[in-house]
């Protein structure tokens, strides 16, 4: 716990694993409770060789949708949970026995709204979107270039620009060239068109301007800058919502071309290729292994599990 207290205070995502029921026999016993960092360490106890690279997965997966659930990790003759809802079932077939339900819950900051400049919409805004969770951020115009470098940001920033035709252009260069997810500009119709083709001269690449929300804002038919405020937030969540949420690019899971897992050919578990630390290229091309019993097993004699290996 105190672990999770420091990591939320430096901002840092992480998961919280705690068994919540088993059936004997099982190391781990309700109450257990690991952290997953973002790097896939886990710190704690949940379970052994079958129970923690499926808890390490399923965090990390956490970690990018934002959603916890329940895993269920089923022995040998033992029956599946009879509620199926929610719930991630994997066998544990390397166990003696035994069944642990694991409940993986993540931690994740806050998501950045910045906004800069000044006037009622920026205020209303600072104050909706303390209320609906985000960490709100008001810049000054001129602090952006220096003040952006030390923001954490990301693909779940959001940044509204309302600096009123002082320095339009300027600011959103550098905000554009940050790579947000959302960026808009408070201003009407007309100035918004004339801003966008100022950048256009200022060679600001088009993927860049194609990001930018201008006039900000759902189409309500706002008037008041509190309606405005609104229709501004109602839109930051509706891309947020939108786009499957990651972390940090660099962070993010291998690309969908890249295989997340394999097979222990002994068990039959699915292994997390990227986390595990067993495994054998005795045949030629690399096995993968949910404990070091496994892959020990397989290395006495290789060719009772051939088949199970075949690509």
């Amino acid at each position: 716990m105190a672990l999770a207290v420091e990591l939320s205070g430096r901002g840092e995502p992480f998961v919280l694993a705690t068994v919540v029921r088993c059936e004997r026999p099982t190391s781990a016993k309700p109450g257990a409770k690991a952290l997953i960092l973002q790097d896939g360490t886990v710190k704690g106890w949940v379970g052994g060789a079958c129970a923690e690279p499926v808890v390490a997965q399923e965090a990390r997966r956490a970690m990018v949708d934002g959603q916890p659930r329940l895993v269920a990790l089923v022995g040998e003759g033992h029956a599946q949970p009879g509620r199926t809802e929610g719930l991630v079932p994997y066998p544990m077939t390397c166990h003696s026995g035994g069944t642990l339900e694991i409940y993986v819950e993540p931690f994740l900051p806050k998501p950045l709204l910045v906004l800069i400049g000044h006037g009622p919409v920026v205020d209303t805004l600072a104050t909706l979107g303390r209320a609906t969770d985000f960490a709100v951020t008001v810049l000054a115009p001129e602090m952006v270039e220096r003040e952006l470098r030390r923001l954490p940001l990301g693909s779940q920033t959001s940044v509204v620009v309302a600096t009123h035709g002082n320095a339009d252009e300027d600011v959103l260069e550098h905000v554009l060239d940050a790579g947000v997810q959302y960026v808009s500009l408070i201003a009407s119709r007309k100035r918004a068109g004339s801003v966008v083709e100022n950048l256009r001269q200022r060679r600001v690449p088009e993927d860049h301007i194609g990001r930018l929300k201008a006039p900000a804002g759902l189409e309500i038919a706002a008037v008041t800058p509190e309606e405005i405020a609104v229709s501004v937030l109602a839109e930051i969540v509706q891309t947020r919502r939108a786009i499957k949420p990651m972390l940090h690019e660099e962070n993010a899971l291998p690309s969908a071309s890249a295989p997340l897992q394999g097979k222990d050919p002994v068990c039959g578990m699915l292994v997390d290729i990227a986390t595990t630390r067993h495994r054998s290229d005795v045949l030629g091309r690399p096995v993968y292994f949910c404990c070091a019993g496994c892959k020990d097993t397989f290395e006495r004699d290789p060719s009772r599990f051939a088949a199970a290996t075949q690509p």
